[in-house]
């Protein structure tokens, strides 16, 4: 299976993680801290980096994945449901191999469906785990694909939504 991969600008998305990298660090420096100490400068700290992959500066390569809209979209509402569900458990697996980081869906309801960051190095295996989405089978969603250096603090996204969600996808 060929995944169509094309050129696009990703400033929203970059926005996105980039914010996100934020809110997941520390307080700025001077910020109060809960208690009302002072926040202090967060020290480097070496194990952490190297368990989420950082290079020197706090960052790492991923795979971005767009889905877009594909051609093959006309189905009954219950055919339509079964291929989510199947897409939904094809999401669950990735992330429990830990190749997916993060997914999740644009709510405007455009052409663009939603994004995959996979923790790979390469858009080869990018493709072939992208290959196994039966949505990408059925021609419902198209992918495209491109190398991404971002934070390496995405890293422990999952294992945050794990604490924070109250119902299993």
């Amino acid at each position: 299976m060929k995944v169509s991969i094309r050129t696009v600008h990703i400033f929203p998305v970059v926005l996105a993680a980039a914010l996100m990298a934020v809110a997941l660090s520390e307080s700025p420096a001077g910020a109060e801290s809960p208690a009302g100490a002072p926040a202090t400068e967060p020290a480097f700290d070496e194990k952490l980096a190297a368990e989420v992959g950082a290079d020197d500066y706090g960052m790492r390569q991923y795979v971005l994945a767009f889905l877009r809209a594909g051609p093959n979209r006309d189905r009954t509402p219950e055919e339509s449901k079964a291929l989510q569900k199947a897409h939904m458990e094809n999401i669950g697996r990735l992330a429990e191999i830990g190749k997916l980081v993060l997914a999740g869906p644009f709510l405007d309801g455009g052409d663009l469906r939603g994004i995959y960051l996979f923790d790979v190095k390469t858009l080869e295996e990018a493709e072939a785990l992208t290959a196994t989405d039966p949505a990408i089978q059925a021609g419902s969603l198209v992918m495209e694909l491109h190398p991404w250096y971002g934070s390496a603090a995405i890293m422990k996204v999952p294992a945050i939504h794990e604490t924070i969600a109250k119902i299993d996808h």
